[in-house]
């Protein structure tokens, strides 16, 4: 009688290649994702760009437009962790790598609030003195300058490498059930976070609602994270972060994508 049996069935390569083609399918879905996320932004942002300190409007607005952006940003550069989980969690829920997704997201949510919080506070502090034709322009350049200098601080160095080789990360703080691959996210995400917050502070610098800085900074973290260049990615975006904050107070108009404000910065709206 000929047999049903699938080739590969019995060799014991199968269960492998059914692991591999799930990890596939889920960096393939975080990627879709990512996409959707950029189509939905590109359509929602478009015409928002305020140029550096753009005002925030609402939080509950400012929180949904921050998640998906984060989505859209972020996914693909963590898909390779992701997908690493996955693999140490063969025999758990199908729903794992999701709520690690998830909380990785959660801690990004948490960011954004800060960062939110900060921009109204100093909306509430200084008023007017934040216009780009007061101090707003001083202090986008500022903020680049720091963001730069912050890619050579050990900090940095240590979050990164967090990020580009997480294996130790993960064993170190491993927690079962759907309730620790949340918490497992979120740690992947408080690195994340340490790792980035400068260049989303530059985003901020820049224009937190101009798509083309959005695309900029996204891809300098992704090549930060992913491609084998170790500290020279971080030396390089220092140096870029740099003469982007001396052509921001020296001219401006020399800057392709930059929006020149001219309203009040950082309100709430």
């Amino acid at each position: 009688m000929g047999s049903s049996t699938a080739p590969g069935a019995g060799d014991g390569l199968s269960p492998a290649y059914a692991a591999v083609r799930a990890r596939l399918g889920l960096v393939a879905a975080l990627f879709t994702l990512a996409v959707l996320g950029w189509v939905w932004a590109a359509h929602e942002m478009s015409g928002m760009d305020a140029g550096p300190w753009s005002g925030l409007r609402g939080l509950g607005w400012f929180l949904g437009v921050w998640v998906v952006m984060m989505a859209a940003m972020m996914l693909p550069s963590v898909a390779p962790t992701i997908a690493l989980y996955t693999r140490l969690t063969q025999r758990s829920s199908p729903l794992s790598p999701w709520m690690f997704a998830v909380g990785y997201l959660l801690t990004w949510t948490g960011a954004g609030f800060v960062a939110y919080a900060v921009g109204v506070l100093a909306g509430a502090l200084f008023g007017d003195a934040l216009r780009w034709d007061h101090a707003g322009r001083g202090l986008a350049a500022a903020m680049l300058a720091v963001a730069a200098a912050y890619e050579l601080t050990p900090l940095k160095d240590v979050c990164l490498g967090k990020c580009r080789s997480p294996l130790g990360a993960l064993l170190g703080s491993w927690r079962e059930g759907r309730t620790g691959a949340v918490q497992m996210g979120a740690r992947n995400g408080a690195w994340c976070v340490g790792c980035c917050w400068g260049l989303m502070a530059a985003l901020f610098a820049l224009g937190v609602m101009s798509l083309s800085w959005m695309a900029v900074v996204a891809g300098i973290i992704a090549v930060e994270k992913t491609l084998p260049w170790g500290r020279g990615a971080t030396y390089a975006t220092a140096v870029l972060l740099l003469v982007l904050a001396v052509l921001l107070l020296a001219a401006p108009q020399m800057l392709p994508g930059l929006t020149i404000p001219g309203g009040p910065m950082m309100s709430a709206g």
